[in-house]
């Protein structure tokens, strides 16, 4: 898989999978709810096609979740908060270890695994930064 947005777009598709069947509604009921087609909602879920923010947003209320959530699992928001601070990606120590961990554990379903790096990686994006200093 060599292009990045490839992997997030899957990753996208089988957390909104995820949701979508925790919330016991089919892909049908998702459409109904969205205004969006079946064929395109599957396509999202089998990360065939990157959504709009107008589409996450539809899909955020018909799961109740929140926008910022499905916008972390976009890789959109890392990306807007990079370009806001200027960060270069090299402040943050990059930890493979946890994802590489999660993929190889065989008790984990495939959407599990993209479910949870999924969160993982959110939570990398919301976590406040680290500060040594000492009043």
């Amino acid at each position: 898989m060599s292009d990045p947005w490839e992997a997030q777009r899957e990753v996208l598709g089988a957390f909104i999978r995820e949701q979508r069947k925790r919330a016991n509604l089919s892909l049908r009921q998702l459409a109904e709810l969205t205004s969006l087609s079946n064929p395109y909602l599957s396509q999202v879920e089998r990360g065939l096609h990157q959504p709009s923010v107008r589409v996450l947003k539809a899909i955020s209320g018909a799961l109740n979740v929140s926008a910022e959530t499905l916008l972390a699992q976009a890789g959109l928001i890392d990306a807007i908060a990079a370009d806001a601070t200027g960060a270069t990606g090299t402040e943050a120590p990059n930890v493979p270890g946890t994802e590489d961990a999660i993929r190889a554990d065989a008790r984990l379903g495939d959407e599990q695994k993209a479910a949870l790096i999924a969160v993982y990686r959110s939570m990398l994006g919301a976590a406040p930064p680290v500060t040594t200093e000492t009043d």
